[in-house]
């Protein structure tokens, strides 16, 4: 007969899909080897992803340490109520939403992309395509005059009602409307930051562009509209090597564009623009794989790469929980610290997470971070004597009861749902 195993940090969790085609999903093949070892009960604590309960064939209790994190924080937060509960990227939010929603508070989100235009050749490519399909307005064509391809009025055509032509009965009686193309009419202060642009030299294609979202911002700086509507809650940020920057740091991709950087080959500036996409893979997908975690942590790091970081919520003088699942790499975590505080606000921000794996030197980086106040885990992973008497800002919840009554229920036949509930106090 077998026996129940007890796990409480879940190896391989994140190997959970396939991260290329025809690749191995690690996280199943563990479960199929515990099967074949004789488990016929698994307990385990917040995994990775709730699908992994279908990888086995015996039942599984997938606890929740959110009652236990929720209680530290009502006893040892002061003013807790006032906090946020942020997700430090996209798929994280719906573990937030329910702490939020378990201690009745806003959450928000931060979302880190890579820069539009970061890769200098794609740029270049899109803003001359951008400068061909959107030629400059002539404003000849509007009074009649020669138009901008060099036709002329042909003395053959249609005469209006007092023989002239219609280009020339135009311009002599009284103006009439434009064609349809030509109905636009931006607002006026769009129409004096356009006038001030058409009189400056014409400069090339990519300077173009920019010059003229500069001059647009500036039009609308001059002259701001009142309304009452609440304004948006979003907030971005540069980050550069995994940190906040000012907005006046030099690009990397410019300062890295020297003598020592191989020039790059034309089929791959090519293939950089939109019209080069891979095709569609015989499986109903592209042939790229999605990136993993590690993978976008690599990427922060990247000294060429800068990215556009995103924080959604209002945090302004208000204590933060950034929630996970898990601590492994501290560039996420530090990028999200950084952004509510430097560029949100925040009064003290919370690192909490389920598991604290700290691989390499992660909890130094974090405990070295000054936008970090706390670092929250529990003990279903074990963490090195040393790393933890040095790190100062380290919280660890013990999970031994949760583990203990789950064990004791299962053992005689009784409900673990009240696992999963929330304490009033």
């Amino acid at each position: 007969m077998g026996s129940p195993a007890v796990l409480p940090y879940f190896p391989y969790s994140r190997q959970s899909k396939k991260k290329s085609h025809r690749g191995a999903i690690t996280a199943r093949l563990l479960a199929t080897l515990l099967d074949v070892a004789g488990v016929k009960h698994v307990i385990a604590v917040d995994l990775h992803a709730s699908q992994m309960q279908g990888f086995f064939k015996c039942p599984v209790d997938n606890l929740h340490a959110e009652p236990l994190i929720a209680r530290w924080i009502r006893h040892n937060v002061p003013n807790w109520k006032e906090a946020v509960v942020v997700s430090k990227n996209a798929g994280g939010t719906k573990r937030v939403t329910s702490l939020a929603d378990a201690l009745k508070l806003n959450f928000g989100m931060v979302t880190t992309d890579r820069k539009r235009g970061s890769n200098m050749s794609a740029s270049l490519i899109m803003n001359q395509l951008d400068a061909l399909e959107h030629p400059p307005i002539d404003n000849t064509i509007r009074r009649g005059g020669p138009r901008r391809n060099g036709a002329v009025d042909r003395p053959d055509a249609p005469t209006g009602t007092n023989g002239s032509s219609p280009g020339r009965n135009r311009v002599a009686d009284e103006p009439q409307s434009p064609s349809p193309r030509l109905v636009h009419r931006p607002s006026p202060r769009t129409s004096a930051s356009l006038g001030r642009a058409s009189q400056a030299s014409r400069p090339s294609a990519v300077d173009e562009a920019v010059g003229l979202e500069e001059i647009l911002a500036e039009g609308d700086q001059a002259t701001p509209e009142y309304n009452d509507e609440r304004a948006p809650e979003v907030i971005q940020g540069r980050l550069v090597q995994g940190h906040i920057v000012p907005d006046d740091f030099p690009s990397p991709v410019t300062s890295a564009a020297d003598t020592s950087i191989p020039d790059e080959d034309p089929m791959t500036m090519s293939h950089a623009s939109s019209f080069f996409q891979p095709g569609p893979h015989a499986l109903g997908r592209n042939g790229e794989h999605e990136a993993s975690s590690d993978e976008e942590e690599d990427n922060l790091k990247n000294p060429r790469i800068e990215h556009m970081i995103t924080l959604v919520g209002d945090v302004k003088n208000r204590t933060v929980f950034i929630v996970d699942d898990m601590i492994d790499k501290a560039g996420s975590w530090i990028a999200a610290a950084e952004t509510v505080v430097k560029r949100g606000y925040a009064k003290k921000v919370y690192c909490i997470a389920t598991h604290g794996v700290f691989g390499g030197d992660s909890l130094e980086q974090l405990q070295s971070c000054e936008c970090i106040d706390s670092i929250v885990v529990t003990n279903s992973y074990p963490i090195q004597e040393d790393k933890a008497k040095n790190a100062t800002k380290l919280v660890v919840l013990d999970l031994a009861y949760l583990l203990a009554e789950c064990i004791r229920r299962n053992h005689y036949g009784e409900s673990i749902s009240p696992l999963f509930q929330h304490g009033t106090e």
